[in-house]
């Protein structure tokens, strides 16, 4: 007896028809683009430092970590915001309605979601020649040796994100996948360095940032080795460091409150982990700057 199926047609919300241009940018702080309008999409995400957008007469200030939309027509103007910003720029064509969503769109671009950017650029890496640093940059060119489905990743991964941003906004079950086992762990790797920036004045514990993060010690420091090639503790220990040295550059603290305000057990270890990290004493790196002492 022949079975009787019946088939499901599945429901497109987004369908990103066409990839206009794809852009990395990593400008000085004197960047300025005038401005443009054009008949399709443009979401700009920045990774890094802040710029200054006007759309139509609007002025805003996107910092890092922030995701906008430009909706068709509209006219807008990008220019650094006195710091060299590093900014994502993808243009599209998708005249799905559920796009109305995105009309005067700006926000803090959920962490969970970060990886989607990431995944767009790895894959226009692989099939398009990316000029760098060209705001002017009109046509896409498709390498020869372009990466097979990448177009296709390309526009799954911008629909699926649309997808989740619309969720987060309805907040009808936003749920966060990650486009492949190496966007993940990225996601995490950058979890830990913001965990351990965030918590820079208190004192280090691997358990606590297990507990944060949801996963076990040994998972963790397993890709994290594998991802920069040094250890959490390691890692915590420079970015300490870092801050102590912007602290004798830039404040009238002593060692010994340097070392208070770092969480360091006393002044004693604290001199021992900064010449560990920099091969000299804090002595020694504030005599190097020409700092009285």
């Amino acid at each position: 007896m022949k079975a009787t199926f019946v088939k499901t047609q599945l429901k497109t919300i987004f369908n990103v028809s066409e990839i206009v241009t794809v852009h990395y940018h990593e400008f000085d702080k004197n960047f300025v683009f005038e401005g443009e309008r054009h008949n399709f999409w443009e979401l700009v995400y920045v990774d890094k430092g802040s710029v200054v957008v006007k759309r139509e007469d609007e002025k805003l200030v996107i910092s890092q970590g922030e995701i906008l939309f430009h909706k068709p027509d509209e006219f807008h103007s990008i220019r650094a915001n006195f710091s060299a910003p590093d900014f994502f720029v993808i243009t599209f064509v998708c005249n799905s309605k559920a796009m109305a969503y995105f009309e005067n769109y700006h926000a803090v671009l959920n962490r969970m979601l970060s990886p989607f950017i990431s995944a767009i650029i790895k894959e226009a890496k692989n099939a398009y020649v990316l000029p760098k640093n060209d705001p002017y940059l009109k046509k896409l060119i498709k390498k020869e040796d372009a990466s097979i489905g990448s177009d296709q990743l390309i526009k799954t991964y911008l629909e699926q994100l649309l997808i989740l941003l619309v969720r987060e906004m309805t907040n009808t079950g936003a749920t966060y996948v990650f486009p492949n086992k190496e966007s993940m762990e990225n996601h995490i790797i950058t979890s830990i360095k913001k965990f351990i920036d965030d918590e820079i004045c208190l004192p280090f514990r691997i358990s606590r940032l297990c507990a944060a993060m949801g996963y076990g010690k040994s998972y963790l420091s397993r890709i994290f080795k594998e991802q920069t090639g040094d250890t959490i503790s390691r890692y915590a220990a420079v970015k300490k460091t870092d801050e102590a040295k912007r602290l004798i550059r830039e404040s009238n603290l002593n060692f010994s409150q340097i070392s208070d305000r770092l969480s360091f057990d006393n002044p004693q270890y604290f001199s021992r982990v900064f010449r560990r990290i920099t091969g000299m004493t804090p002595t020694e790196f504030k005599i190097s700057l020409n700092i009285p002492r």
